[in-house]
């Protein structure tokens, strides 16, 4: 799979099904070797004699001075370690520097991930990948694969820079010792995933100076805004014993003085490197938020390393849950829930075991064979809705219990309300199960909380609570036109994550259409989210339809199956018509039609005159679609730029008329243009346009153009002024495509 961004071929990424991009810069020869992780074929670079050994990418890549690029690769090599660089050229091909990653710590014959990330120079104008090691003699191999040049890969909606996250880069590093111990960055052999993009390379490294309490923190506070609920995440490699490794998400006023500290600890089930998070709410006089690490109970000399830290706004599992992230995937810990009455005990899963959401869960153990009630905060409700929908998701691990699933209700002032609840009966068993029920909210209401009565059925009886939420019940379908679009939203609630879903558009023949999503047709794409909007460009005009989507669980064979009501978009003016480029609907256009086409279908043949014979013999081939030319007037200079624009591209256009026109809906290519005035009134913004039509296929590939994670927090990480975006990008689409001007 390619890895997104990649200024890199396929080819030369991956080095399969050659290494033809890859070309010997210094003391090596370059072999094709076996053996890879995202394909069997790998780069061998073997020295000729002792020394620096180095090879390069053949091509060089267009970058932009002043611009940060990220390059990394998965390498080994038993013998010797290795690092990566960016080199910076002209436009002439003349090299300005190079920008090295730090050696890996040790040679490793595992593959492991080297990376740098370096600003590129004035004056750099193109850029190559370099790959070197320094081995003692002739014939030692390195080897090199799943390769990346681009912009840097980050946490999508990451508050903290590239540099805090990926440490990669060496200039301004953000980190600093706090108490009892120093920091640096360091290149230790760690294996990562092959598409995780973001880890590996430099990691932060703190090393305990005496016996006790040691921490250290990252300098960059990003703003906040309080009221929200922020995520601080990161890999931490714990030291093998003998003290707790723990995350802490910290908020500060806006004198940038320290007002609160979240801390999650991690229950680490060996010495690896494992992804710990911690949330909480930012208070309100909240201005910044930062992110610290350390270790309780330390020894002198031992050793925490971090890698691919993160602030982000808390996920939502559930859209619309009123419960927040803490109390929904126990990352922390329990969060607010309690034991109101009875021997059960709450704990977070410890160490680590198969939960639902992220590496936690929370156990819920009874050593009696006795009933227990246990309680959640209490959760603010949205005004203006009465119906409710609770759900759990829950395992039994040990012995039985017996449930009774409750919501209990308050006013603003605290008072109880009573509880809301389902009639008992047992945890069902095997595995996980998604417990849902719905809830009428009592008048006066403005909080909630879960309140259940777990009955063990035997003693040392236990069980595990994952993904809890609480949200207003609206309809698991809906659809919706919208005529000054020529658009139909979907919307599909409630939706299971890892599923793959199939959607289709349905006309009154019966007949089925794939709706067209961000990465192109949506057949079998993975659910990433409860709730998915898609906006359907391509519904036709006039006429009834509606949706029908299946969900498929993995490794089911029988999909769940939802069908909308029935909606039609109309146009108000029928001498209109649409103008729709399937991949950019920000381009659509509504235009006035002229005249319609007058309709060729063309077809390729080729005549045999055969002497003594009346009539020629003549071979066809199939006849080609429909052709013909398209008048359409504009009516402002807005229009007419408008039209411009959508033209430009030169992509394959919809063309929609109301029923009754004479014409279907069709996708055609757009041939020379001809704009012309219609009078000779200099001021008179009217245009009369000649599409010259062709008839084409449905694009089956092409996506809705947009970026489904990038946010306007991105692009204030990434630039420091408004002036900074201006100069960077050409236009605000290419700001939402992340489009950078080029050269």
């Amino acid at each position: 799979m390619p890895i997104p961004g990649n200024f890199l071929s396929e080819s030369t990424s991956s080095m399969d099904p050659s290494i033809s991009g890859w070309t010997s810069k210094l003391n090596c020869t370059l072999l094709m070797g076996t053996g890879g992780r995202v394909g069997d074929g790998c780069l061998t670079m073997r020295s000729v004699a002792s020394g620096e050994m180095q090879c390069q990418t053949v091509s060089a890549y267009s970058v932009i001075a002043g611009t940060d690029y990220e390059a990394f690769a998965d390498a080994a090599g038993g013998t010797v370690p290795e690092r990566i660089g960016i080199r910076w050229m002209t436009i002439r091909n003349v090299e300005i520097s190079i920008s090295w990653s730090q050696t890996t710590a040790a040679a490793s014959a595992s593959w492991h991930r080297i990376a740098v990330t370096a600003t590129a120079p004035a004056g750099a104008v193109r850029a190559q990948v370099l790959f070197s090691s320094t081995p003692a003699a002739g014939a030692v191999s390195s080897y090199l694969e799943n390769v990346y040049l681009g912009l840097p890969i980050r946490t999508v909606g990451n508050l903290l820079t590239h540099g805090a996250e990926g440490h990669e880069q060496a200039t301004n590093w953000p980190y600093v010792s706090a108490v009892n111990c120093s920091v640096s960055r360091t290149t230790p052999a760690v294996s990562w995933p092959t598409i995780n993009y973001v880890g590996g390379g430099a990691v932060a490294t703190m090393t305990v100076t005496a016996n006790g309490d040691a921490s250290f923190r990252c300098t960059e506070q990003p703003t906040v805004t309080p009221g929200q609920e922020y995520v601080a995440s990161s890999h931490l490699n714990p030291p093998t014993s003998g003290s707790t490794a723990w995350l802490e998400l910290r908020f500060y006023d806006a004198a940038h003085s320290q007002i609160q500290a979240t801390r999650a600890n991690l229950a680490p089930p060996g010495t690896n490197y494992y992804m710990q998070s911690v949330s909480d709410v930012a208070p309100p006089t909240a201005a910044y938020a930062s992110v610290a690490f350390g270790l309780t109970g330390a020894t002198a000399g031992q050793v925490l390393r971090t890698d691919t830290s993160a602030i982000t706004i808390a996920p939502v599992l559930v859209t619309g849950s009123v419960v927040p992230y803490s109390d929904t995937s126990f990352e922390a810990g329990v969060g607010t829930w309690t034991v109101t009455s009875g021997v059960a005990v709450l704990a977070r899963t410890s160490p680590w075991a198969p939960s639902i959401d992220a590496f936690y869960a929370m156990t819920v153990t009874s050593a009696t064979a006795t009933s227990s009630v246990i309680r959640s905060g209490r959760y603010p409700l949205p005004p203006g809705e009465d119906s409710f929908r609770s759900s759990m998701h829950l395992t039994v691990t040990a012995g039985g219990w017996t449930l009774t699933r409750g919501l209990r209700w308050y006013d603003a002032a605290n008072v109880s309300l009573g509880v809301t609840s389902v009639a008992a009966s047992p945890a069902p068993t095997p595995g996980w199960w998604h417990l849902i029920d719905d809830h009428v909210r009592p008048a006066g209401a403005t909080q909630v909380a879960f309140e259940w009565t777990v009955a063990a059925t035997t003693p040392a009886s236990v069980m595990r609570f994952d993904v809890g939420s609480i949200w207003a019940a609206l309809p698991t379908g809906e659809v919706e036109p919208d005529d000054s679009t020529g658009s139909v939203r979907v919307t599909f609630r409630e939706l299971d994550l890892g599923e793959a879903l199939t959607l289709w558009r349905v006309t009154p023949d019966g007949r089925r259409t794939l709706v067209r999503g961000t990465s192109g047709l949506l057949s079998g794409v993975t659910v990433t989210s409860t709730t998915m909007v898609i906006e359907d460009y391509e519904a036709p005009l006039g006429v009834p339809v509606y949706y029908y989507m299946e969900a498929l669980a993995p490794g089911a064979t029988l999909a769940e199956n939802r069908t909308t009501s029935t909606v039609t978009i109309s146009l108000a003016d029928r001498n209109e018509c649409w103008l729709k480029d399937p991949g950019n609907p920000q381009r659509n256009l509504r235009a006035l039609v002229k005249a319609g086409p007058n309709w060729q279908r063309p077809i390729a043949q080729a005549e045999y005159r055969v002497r003594g014979r009346r009539n020629s013999v003549v071979l066809s081939d199939a006849r080609g679609g429909l052709e013909g030319g398209l008048a359409v007037w504009t009516r402002s200079d807005e229009e007419r730029e408008a039209l411009h624009w959508l033209l430009d591209s030169g992509n394959v256009l919809l063309w929609q008329a109301m029923p009754g026109m004479g014409v279907s809906d069709m996708y055609v290519n757009v041939g020379g243009v001809d704009e012309a005035r219609v009078t000779p009134y200099a001021p008179e913004p009217w245009r009369e346009w000649q599409l010259p039509l062709r008839e084409a296929d449905m694009p089956t590939t092409v996506g809705v153009a947009g970026s489904a994670g990038r946010t306007w927090q991105d692009v204030l990480t990434e630039n420091s002024t408004w002036e900074d975006v201006l100069l960077k990008y050409a236009t605000w689409e290419d700001v939402f495509l992340n489009r950078p001007i080029e050269g």
